[in-house]
């Protein structure tokens, strides 16, 4: 049976400073985490790290993190997630959630976040200078950085049946899960517009990289938790959403797509063996389905036919209702109800691609930037070679609030809220209540200087005595309010923490 699914999102933003003449990313990011967290920095242990194992069974030689990785700045947050500087850029992983709605929740979270921390470095800096954040996947010079999302999968799943699936499932989520982008990058076809921002830069249909030759199904096996039981899916090959029904879609349906493929139902769909959806050349049609917003391009598929990307997101919604009705939605969202709101609005979002894609405005990113660039274009008669739409495509993931065009949309009422603003603000500082996080947040609100370094699956306790505590956290739905909330309120310090777990 499907396991129930923990999902999160890790989002690198683009970084700039304006009014330094050569600024350096690194010293930037690491001066925008410290500004935000200032007053206390908990440290991320990197002992349990091994971004090189292979899910295929290799271990690299270079799979320890990189000396350098340790020394920048790496702060826990008591909201549950990790805030740090990775390859140049800051990024925010979001704490493990339950279900597609509370990933949107916190992701929006990360979003106030950087803008938080905008305004935290700005204080310290010349005024004629900024620290200038975007939620985006490319500068538009050749370089690419990422959004990744993690799933929760059984251990016992083989590898190359996930492969199988997830291939054409991966090449064809981008017609409603793209962020849109003028032009093309990375040695691609010329196009005026595109679905996804990151297609261009997939060159493998499998492999371990993530930032060359980066493929579609990536096989980092890091599973931040019990080994023999879970495997961590490390999606890298989405985009950068600003749409919360992006977001929500993006997650939710691929968390329903797992359970199927770890319940059988994508090979035997009830008594009856299902279609095979495996594609030719998948690498090559990830890029050309971006390449077309009309959505007319047709893929080719092992059997030698040929259909729309939208034909292959219909079979899968097909099966995904059928295995709905005969195993539920719980393991995949979380709960019923959400599931059928992901199923209710997959569905809708097809129906609309087919007959108008505009009208889906404020839900999909590509589909809201598209009107925009259109509305520009014009406005003022132009080509899409014009580097003013390079500009625009540009501001629509500016996070500042008075600079963003995604913001202009949400002021407007045009852009579709899944969650409340107040809870966004909430969940900045405070950590889910369904998941392990609850338990990592708790600690760091109420004995900030006792934690000496966390991570995912352990948190290390100074409980004023030696050695330090180490509280492993091996699975993902433990640590929970419900399980652990009347532990704390009866704890006044660590110390009593650890005796109550421990006795």
């Amino acid at each position: 049976m499907a396991l129930p699914k923990v999902l999160s999102m890790e989002t690198e933003f683009g970084i700039s400073v304006r009014g330094v003449s050569d600024p350096n990313p690194v010293v930037a990011s690491s001066q925008l985490i410290n500004a935000y967290v200032e007053h206390r920095r908990v440290g991320w242990d990197f002992d349990d790290e091994s971004p090189g194992r292979d899910a295929r069974g290799h271990l690299r030689a270079d799979s320890m993190p990189p000396e350098i990785e340790s020394h920048l700045v790496n702060a826990v947050l008591t909201n549950g997630a990790r805030y740090y500087v990775d390859h140049a850029h800051p990024e925010y992983s979001a704490p493990e959630c339950s279900n597609p709605l509370e990933v949107v929740l916190y992701d929006k979270a990360g979003e106030e976040i950087l803008v938080r921390s905008m305004a935290a470095a700005k204080r310290s800096m010349h005024p004629d200078q900024e620290i200038l954040i975007h939620k985006n996947n490319s500068d538009g010079k050749g370089n690419s950085y990422g959004t990744h999302e993690n799933f929760l999968v059984d251990r016992a799943v083989p590898f190359s049946t996930l492969v199988r699936h997830l291939l054409p499932w991966f090449v064809t989520r981008q017609v409603f899960a793209g962020a849109g982008k003028v032009g093309s990058e990375n040695g691609a076809d010329a196009c005026d517009f595109q679905i996804s921002q990151r297609a261009d830069f997939f060159e493998e249909e499998v492999g371990l990289e993530t930032t060359l030759k980066r493929p579609i199904v990536n096989t980092r096996d890091e599973p931040h938790a019990d080994a023999q039981k879970y495997r961590r899916l490390h999606v890298i090959v989405g985009d950068a959403n600003m749409c919360e029904v992006t977001t929500f879609l993006k997650v939710g349906t691929t968390a329903i797509v797992l359970c199927m493929i770890e319940d059988d139902f994508l090979t035997r769909s009830g008594r009856a063996a299902a279609p095979d959806l495996s594609l030719r050349n998948p690498v090559r049609q990830i890029h050309d389905v971006s390449h077309d917003p009309t959505l007319q391009h047709l893929v080719e598929r092992h059997d030698g036919t040929k259909c729309t990307a939208l034909d292959i997101q219909w079979e899968f919604f097909r099966l995904a209702g059928k295995y709905a009705d005969e195993h539920g939605l719980i393991e995949a969202c979380g709960t019923e109800a959400i599931g059928r709101q992901v199923m209710s609005l997959w569905g809708q979002t097809l129906e609309t691609l087919e007959s108008d894609p505009m009208k889906l405005v404020g839900q999909l990113d590509w589909v809201t930037k598209l009107s925009l660039l259109d509305a520009y274009r014009e406005r003022d008669n132009l080509s899409w070679a014009d580097p003013k739409l390079a500009l625009i495509d540009l501001q629509y993931h500016d996070l500042r609030p008075e600079r963003s065009l995604f913001a202009k949309v949400v002021r407007s009422g045009k852009a579709v809220r899944l969650v409340d603003q107040a809870d966004v603000i909430t969940a900045v500082t405070e950590p889910p209540e369904t998941t392990r996080a609850y338990f990592r947040g708790q600690c760091l609100i109420r004995w900030p200087e006792a934690v000496v370094a966390a991570n995912w699956d352990s948190l290390i306790l100074d409980v004023g005595s030696d050695p330090l505590q180490r509280i492993p956290m091996m699975e993902p739905l433990r640590g929970t309010r419900a399980h652990v909330g009347p532990l704390f309120e009866g704890c006044r310090t660590p110390a009593e923490l650890i005796a109550r777990l421990t006795g």
